[in-house]
């Protein structure tokens, strides 16, 4: 008999418990980068669109584009530790935003629900990145957009050193930060060449990359 295993959808370890609260309690102390984003979408993004975002984690980014009053917020995550988290935080917010639980390559929407869909420093963790797009092309209505943010492959010790001390984190956390940056997240990232590969294989065919410090950004368009 031969037994097939299954993927599992996320590289690295699992989201969940002690991993997720600490990712929750330190993430949210700088919301810079989660500004940024809410004021790209508010500018590019029409008013009245549903808008998804793909592992939003603890939700941060999410919950500031529901405060925007402007968008149908819904997020989706493939850790149930997250979709509690997020919930939670966007009740303290007052804002209300569909987090579901569910893996980016097999999402559990129908074709065409969405008018733009945003994934934040996760698409390097994707086991199947090329079925990931494939989904959100598959989710987006005709003419709809999607940005993809996510760390650079080439980007500098230097510029990542940088970048945390400005995350306002406790020494320790700091320094820990810097060793999963160093030794975990760069070697998962996916530099511009990369992506345009993955992009040209999905059903998009085509992305614009747009490089932005240690960070670059990855736009489709359906």
């Amino acid at each position: 008999m031969i037994v097939t295993l299954k993927q599992k959808p996320y590289r690295g370890l699992p989201m969940e418990g002690f991993i997720a609260n600490w990712y929750n309690r330190n993430t949210g102390r700088d919301q810079r980068r989660f500004e940024a984003v809410t004021r790209a979408v508010a500018v590019t993004v029409p008013p009245g669109s549903r808008v998804l975002e793909v592992a939003p984690g603890p939700g941060f980014l999410a919950i500031l584009i529901a405060k925007l009053a402007r968008y149908q917020v819904t997020g989706l995550d493939i850790s149930r530790s997250f979709v509690r988290i997020a919930q939670q935080n966007a009740a303290r917010a007052g804002v209300e935003i569909d987090f579901q639980q569910g893996d980016a390559a097999h999402m559990p929407f129908p074709d065409g629900s969405f008018d733009h869909v945003v994934c934040m420093a996760a698409f390097k963790n994707f086991s199947d990145p090329v079925g990931a797009l494939n989904e959100i092309h598959r989710v987006l209505r005709p003419g709809g957009s999607a940005s993809i943010y996510d760390l650079r492959k080439d980007a500098s010790l230097r510029d990542i050193d940088e970048e945390v001390q400005r995350m306002r984190l406790s020494p320790l956390n700091a320094l820990f930060t810097k060793w999963v940056f160093r030794h975990v997240l760069l070697r998962t990232a996916h530099g511009p060449d990369a992506l345009q590969r993955m992009a040209g294989q999905s059903r998009f065919g085509r992305c614009e990359i747009v490089e932005d410090g240690i960070g670059l950004e990855m736009r489709l368009r359906s």
